[in-house]
């Protein structure tokens, strides 16, 4: 059995739910009841919640070979770009996952694959990159070893050393996770961003979503502009537009990217900074949001009516 989200499901015709935003990606769940007790995880060790949700979207189970032939239907491939593994780090879903590797790439080899997972080692990492799969991913999630301390378990030290030698051996292999809205300031979480494209590490940006049963079930979700100072940020690194030494900062949060607003929105009015980030080909739809609210992440690209109430959430924040 394995796990695929619930909008995933939709696309390999698997259920029929309503829905305005498709997965491009399809993303697959590997394990459950993690040996790691990350403080906002569903899947967490001591966590009370549902065991088919990771963070607030639904993972239905369904067979291997469900899934697999899913994803060879026409309408299928003409919406998945790629394959992402969400590998729970139970002591033996790794191994499962790479298994799966092997069973998509036999039936569609020109389909890239990304597996999020915990490997231990840089051996462990090429096993995977050797198995088919085109990125690993190796979530940092927190910005500082403060934060990590305060909602993870294990080390920020290690995950951040393993990442930097695996992107130094393996580049233009390896992404990480970070999560706004854990305790860190903004500085601490741009900077951080900036060192990981320095090390030529992708980042996928989330933002902090409470979910019940897990131990931040009460804790609040980053305001909507201090998640678009951060996401701009992030947009302007990623697309060599600006350094993090080049902002302004006071009491750590951003007041100004040190150019003219004009220029600013030249490289904003696309709509595509307030895009999903990561794997090209991601954009997972609702993960950090119901269909109720405002999104943090666009799973699609933006209207013009969109980018400027974007824009406007942004600019309320910085000094004029």
């Amino acid at each position: 059995m394995i796990r695929c989200s619930v909008g995933t499901a939709k696309v390999l015709g698997l259920n029929n739910i309503k829905t305005d935003a498709l997965p491009t990606t399809a993303y697959l769940m590997v394990g459950e009841h993690c040996k790691f007790n990350c403080a906002f995880c569903a899947q967490a060790r001591e966590s009370r919640s549902k065991t088919n949700l990771l963070s607030r979207v639904v993972w239905p189970e369904f067979q291997e070979h469900e899934v697999v032939q899913g994803l060879q239907i026409p309408e299928a491939q003409k919406v998945m770009q790629r394959v992402c593994f969400q590998v729970v780090q139970d002591g033996k879903a790794l191994e499962e996952a790479k298994s799966l590797v092997t069973t998509i790439k036999n039936e569609s080899p020109n389909m890239p694959i990304c597996v999020s997972a915990g490997p231990r080692s840089l051996t462990e990492i090429e096993d995977l990159l050797k198995h088919g799969v085109d990125r690993v991913s190796l979530a940092l999630d927190a910005a500082t070893p403060e934060v990590f301390a305060l909602a993870k378990d294990g080390s920020w030290e290690n995950r951040y050393e393993l990442l930097i030698e695996a992107a130094g051996k393996f580049p233009g292999h390896i992404g990480t996770h970070l999560i706004v809205g854990l305790g860190e300031t903004e500085e601490e979480m741009v900077k951080i961003i900036q060192d990981m494209y320095d090390k030529g590490i992708t980042v996928a940006l989330f933002a902090f979503t409470p979910v019940k049963g897990t131990r931040m079930e009460q804790s609040p979700k980053p305001e909507l502009n201090h998640y678009r100072r951060i996401q701009v940020a992030h947009y302007l690194i990623r697309r060599k537009y600006a350094r993090a030494d080049e902002f302004i900062f006071r009491v750590g949060r951003i007041v100004s990217f040190s150019m003219h607003l004009d220029q600013l929105w030249d490289y904003l009015s696309s709509g595509e900074a307030f895009q999903t980030s990561g794997c090209s080909g991601c954009n997972r739809p609702y993960y950090n949001e119901s269909p109720r609210e405002e999104f943090y992440n666009y799973p699609r690209p933006l209207t013009l009516e969109e980018t400027k109430k974007s824009w406007q959430e942004l600019v309320s924040g910085l000094e004029k």
